[in-house]
């Protein structure tokens, strides 16, 4: 697919290519990836396994498709829209069977698991994660660098509130207007996001449930572990699609979960399970997005107090992939009295797990500070930077202090 006109190059403006934006190195560029899967697949590299082994297996291709963050830019910026991201996952997922898959791919792989067990002892576990002990441990079994904070897990999840919330208030009669996909990261490490969701388009006038906890897959796929991915793939397909059939809008909160739902899902799946997956991918759809939507067609009005001076907004990669950065801009304007600035400051270098990684933490700061944690130190005095990304707020947090914000927690505080 490559043609090799290089736009994957720029230095400017745009997301594509993070890494090779802050090493200036060709091989890090989606180009020089392109390149060396194209030699690899033809058998030019080798690697003395033997003409069916083409090279796919060697260490050094390893090393030049490790430093893609999978953000998906090259998607869309590049002229002929290859998707390295795609590319990487098909690559680890071979490369792992060759030569054994790492205790690392495999934890950050199947966050969802960890993460069920360790939130009913959320407040066992949560005090020991900032010990200096602890963070050594990690990095020596699971290459976590020491230097980055871990996220807590809620002891509440998103689903056990739900249901509190319904007990005490009664279940409302009828099918809801929308419902809000509780995925990993909101259900067992930010809750209040999802409450947040829930309390703004409820002052919007729709009504709110939430749909079956169900992973995207979204953590195996980044890992390259694509048969675990495709089984949790359509077990999310077979809880979510009742919903899409009945024509209810999917809601998420976080981008990289819409992308897994549109994007990766349908191709991971086959047959009839393949076009359920289409239908569920055609009813998700972006909390900003969906909101602004309801308000600019006239189903749905938000009262809402004057906001900050300025809010400073950073797209997540796979928002900008989606083309869903104009309609979160468009949605926080709505603010009174508030101006809005996009950023453009492309990747913010966390990636997901990307960042975590101790030989990636380097590279990662240095991707982050092109644009984006500058502008988060020099915030003024009550303004706000807000992303939608769990990653991107993390970065923010850990290089600058700075505590970003979710669109619908912004939203809920602003509320009449």
């Amino acid at each position: 697919m490559c043609s090799g006109v290089g736009a994957c190059r720029k230095t400017l403006s745009g997301t594509m290519c993070p890494s090779y934006m802050a090493t200036r190195d060709e091989a890090h560029s989606t180009r020089g990836r392109a390149n060396t899967l194209r030699l690899a697949m033809n058998g030019a590299l080798g690697n003395g396994g033997g003409p069916r082994d083409a090279g796919l297996g060697d260490r050094e291709v390893y090393d030049v498709l490790d430093l893609c963050l999978e953000c998906r830019a090259c998607k869309t910026e590049c002229p002929v829209g290859v998707d390295m991201a795609r590319f990487k996952s098909e690559f680890l997922n071979d490369y792992w069977r060759r030569n054994g898959t790492p205790l690392r791919a495999r934890v950050l792989g199947h966050i969802r698991t960890l993460s069920v067990l360790a939130s009913r002892a959320a407040p066992l576990i949560n005090p020991w994660l900032d010990r200096d002990w602890v963070r050594a441990l990690n990095e020596r079994l699971f290459g976590i660098d020491r230097r980055r904070s871990l996220p807590l897990w809620a002891g509440r999840t998103l689903a056990r509130a739900w249901r509190r919330h319904a007990a005490r208030n009664g279940a409302r009669s009828g099918a809801p207007d929308v419902v809000l996909f509780n995925d990993t990261f909101t259900n067992y490490y930010d809750p209040q996001i999802g409450l947040a969701a829930r309390e703004v388009l409820g002052a919007a006038g729709l009504t709110v449930g939430l749909a079956p906890h169900a992973c995207c897959g979204r953590p195996l796929i980044s890992q390259g572990l694509l048969s675990a991915a495709r089984d949790r793939a359509a077990n999310a397909v077979r809880r979510l699609h009742p919903l899409a059939a009945a024509g209810t809008p999917i809601v998420l909160l976080e981008p990289s979960c819409l992308s897994a739902l549109k994007d990766d899902v349908p191709d991971l799946l086959r047959g009839e399970a393949q076009q359920r997956a289409r239908e569920v991918a055609a009813a998700c759809v972006l909390f900003e997005d969906y909101l602004n939507q309801r308000l600019e067609d006239g189903g749905a009005t938000l009262p809402l107090r004057s906001g900050p001076e300025e809010i400073l907004l950073h797209g997540h990669c796979h928002q900008k992939s989606l083309g869903l950065v104009a309609p979160a801009k468009a949605l926080l304007e709505r603010i009174p009295e508030t101006r809005v600035t996009d950023l453009d400051s492309g990747c913010c270098g966390m990636a997901g797990s990307f960042g975590y990684a101790r030989e990636h933490f380097d590279i990662s700061q240095q991707i982050g500070e092109r644009r984006l944690l500058p502008a988060a130190r020099e915030l003024g005095p009550g303004n706000v930077l807000v992303a939608g990304g769990t990653s991107c707020r993390h970065q923010v947090h850990d290089f600058t202090g700075v505590q970003a914000q979710h669109p619908a927690v912004l939203l809920q505080s602003l509320l009449e």
